[in-house]
């Protein structure tokens, strides 16, 4: 029962995760390439982040069903501003005099951003990475514990309303081995 669990929770954390990733670096690329993308979109990405996902999960219910799809979309809300910001700032930290120097030599813009931009934004982006990958286990088990039938969540939701206190720790413990 608690193997079905975890996969469950790791299958969901995973899809979450990854179209966290996708998203995030696409609006951390768009915002970078366009200066008016960057003040359009930026300040309701930091507005983003003052929601609460417990004010919006009932929505995502409503939105997505229950299952699967309620909470690989709670993964993604984790998971999405930590990456998006933190590759957004990474590519805005490339080094002035590389990008005057690629510049003089001719160098398009697309040149510039793949040899001096995405090479500085790496460092921010596992950073962002990681903080996402933490995330994104606590996010999938808090869309389970709110909207699924299945995995660790619902493992720890059912320990807590038949009070077997040891399955509750039990599947805390997991959590913590998971994010790491």
């Amino acid at each position: 029962l608690l193997l079905d669990a975890i996969g469950t929770t790791m299958l969901a954390t995973g899809i979450g995760l990854v179209i966290a990733l996708v998203a995030g670096v696409g609006l951390a690329a768009l915002m970078d390439f366009w200066p008016w993308a960057r003040r359009a979109l930026y300040p309701l990405l930091v507005a983003s982040q003052t929601i609460q996902i417990l004010a919006i999960a009932p929505i995502l219910v409503i939105w997505f069903g229950f299952g699967l799809a309620p909470t690989v979309s709670i993964v993604v809300l984790f998971c999405f501003f930590p990456i998006a910001l933190n590759t957004f700032a990474g590519l805005q930290s490339a080094d002035p005099e590389l990008l005057s120097l690629l510049r003089a030599m001719g160098a398009r813009s697309r040149q510039v951003w793949l040899k001096a931009r995405l090479p500085a934004a790496l460092p921010s982006f596992f950073a962002g990475l990681r903080i996402a990958a933490t995330y994104s286990v606590v996010g999938a088990i808090f869309g389970e514990y709110i909207t699924a039938q299945r995995g660790l969540g619902v493992f720890l939701k059912r320990s807590y309303s038949s009070y077997r206190l040891d399955q509750a720790y039990l599947a805390i413990l997991l959590t913590a081995v998971l994010s790491l």
